[in-house]
C-alpha cells in the first residue's frame, strides 16, 4: 500500500474533477457535499448543493432554518433524516463551537449524523489531519489491489481498511490522498461494469487486474429481500388546487408531505367511498396507472387515481391541506416517491422545481437517489 501513495496523488493532481465543495477547504461545504453524495450521484448533488449554501451559507443558518423550508431544500435527495441530523449537528456545533466545524476527528464524529468517514472526510480535506475516509469507492479500490476475499459490508472489514490506511496516509496531504481514493473508485475502479484498468495509475500495484479477477471483488453478501406495500395514490384537485397531507412525526418519510394514499390496492368504487366518506364530492375519476418505488428496505407498489373534485372545502378527512401547486412547489417538501403521480397534474419536486421558480433550464437533471427508483407503467403519466 505505500507504494501506491506517489503515483495516486500524481494522477489525482492532474486529473481530478473540478467540484464547487473543491474550490476551498471549506469545512462546512465539504461535510454538506459529503452527505448529500451518500448514495447520490456527483452530478445529481452539484445542483443541489449550490441551491443549499446559497440558501444557508452557513452553520449558523442551518441551526435556525426553519425545518419545512430546510426539507424543501433536500426534497429529492432522499435519506431526509440526513437533513435532521445536519440541522442537529448544526445547532451543535453553533452552541459548543461557535459556529465552526472542530479540527478534531473524534469531536467531529461525536456531531449528530457524522460517521468515521465523514469525520475523516472533513477532518483530511479540511483541516489536514491525517486521518482515513472509507467509502464504498475507497473499499472497492483497496479490495482489488490487495485481491481482499472478505466481505465489505462487515463493519469489522471497514474497520481493519480504515487502519491499514491509517499507516500509510501521507501526513502532509492526507485529503489529496483520501480525494484521490475516492476519485479512482468513482471515476476508473467503478462500481458497475468493466473498471478501467487500461488506464489505471495503480494497475501495476493491483492483484485483482494481475490474476483477472477484478469483476469478481468486491465481495458484498446478498442483502435480503425488500419489503412490498401495495398504496392507492391519489391525486385530488380542484382547478389549480391538490390536496397533500403531512405524514407523522416517526417512520419513513416522517415529517413530509405526500399526496393522500390509502394501504392496498382499492377499487374507483372503494376511493369513491373514501372521498365521499370525507365530506368530499367526486365528479369524475381516473385511472392514472402504476408506479414502482424503491428504498433501502421497503418497495412501494403503487396504483393511483386523479380525482376532480366538485369543490375542495373543509374535508372531515383528517390532516388534508388543500393547496396551490404552485404554492405546493416552493412550500412543500414532497418525497421523490410520489413524483409519477405529481408529474400527472404538472408539479415539479426538487431541482425541477427549483429551476421553474428561478427560471433555470434543466440541463443538470433532477438529481434524486440512486437507490430510490421509479418506474412507470402508464401512458398517461
Amino acid at each position: 500500500m505505500e507504494e501506491i501513495v506517489k503515483p495516486l496523488l500524481a494522477w489525482y493532481r492532474k486529473d481530478h474533477r473540478v467540484l464547487p465543495w473543491r474550490q476551498q477547504k471549506n469545512p462546512y461545504y465539504i461535510w454538506i457535499s459529503e452527505i448529500m453524495l451518500q448514495q447520490t450521484r456527483v452530478e445529481a448533488v452539484k445542483p443541489y448543493f449550490e441551491r443549499f449554501i446559497q440558501a444557508l451559507p452557513t452553520v449558523k443558518d442551518v441551526a435556525e432554518c426553519p425545518e419545512e423550508y430546510l426539507l424543501k431544500l433536500w426534497e429529492g435527495l432522499g435519506y431526509y433524516n440526513r437533513v435532521r441530523n445536519i440541522q442537529k449537528a448544526a445547532i451543535q456545533v453553533q452552541e459548543q463551537y461557535e459556529g465552526q466545524l472542530p479540527p478534531d476527528y473524534e469531536k467531529l464524529k461525536a456531531l449528530p449524523g457524522i460517521g468515521n468517514y465523514t469525520a475523516g472526510a472533513i477532518a483530511s480535506i479540511a483541516y489536514d489531519i491525517p486521518a482515513p475516509a472509507v467509502d464504498g469507492n475507497v473499499l472497492r479500490v483497496y479490495t482489488r489491489l490487495l485481491e481482499d476475499e472478505e466481505d465489505i459490508l462487515k463493519q469489522s472489514v471497514k474497520t481493519r481498511v480504515e487502519r491499514e490506511l491509517g499507516k500509510v496516509i501521507p501526513k502532509d496531504s492526507p485529503g489529496d490522498f483520501n480525494q484521490a481514493l475516492m476519485e479512482l473508485g468513482a471515476m476508473v475502479c467503478v462500481p458497475n461494469g468493466q473498471p478501467k484498468c487500461e488506464c489505471c495509475p495503480l494497475n501495476q500495484f493491483c492483484r485483482a487486474y494481475s490474476s483477472g479477477r477484478q469483476m469478481e471483488l468486491p465481495i458484498k453478501k446478498k442483502k435480503g429481500k425488500r419489503r412490498i406495500e401495495k398504496k392507492t395514490i391519489l391525486v385530488i384537485q380542484d382547478g389549480e388546487r391538490v390536496a397533500v397531507s403531512k405524514r407523522g412525526s416517526t417512520g419513513l418519510l416522517a415529517g413530509m408531505y405526500e399526496l393522500p394514499n390509502l394501504e392496498g390496492h382499492r377499487s374507483e368504487k372503494e376511493v369513491l367511498k373514501w372521498m365521499t366518506d370525507g365530506g368530499m364530492m367526486p365528479v369524475r375519476i381516473q385511472s392514472v396507472g402504476e408506479a414502482r418505488h424503491i428504498f433501502s428496505h421497503v418497495e412501494w407498489d403503487m396504483r393511483g387515481y386523479a380525482i376532480k373534485v366538485a369543490a375542495l372545502e373543509e374535508s372531515e378527512q383528517e390532516n388534508l391541506l388543500f393547496v396551490e401547486i404552485e404554492e405546493a412547489e416552493k412550500k412543500y417538501a414532497i418525497p421523490a416517491a410520489f413524483r409519477a403521480y405529481t408529474s400527472y397534474m404538472n408539479m415539479r419536486l426538487g431541482q425541477e422545481s427549483f429551476s421553474r421558480e428561478n427560471k433555470i433550464p434543466e440541463e443538470n437533471g433532477t438529481g434524486g437517489n440512486e437507490s430510490e427508483n421509479i418506474k412507470y407503467n402508464s401512458s398517461l403519466l
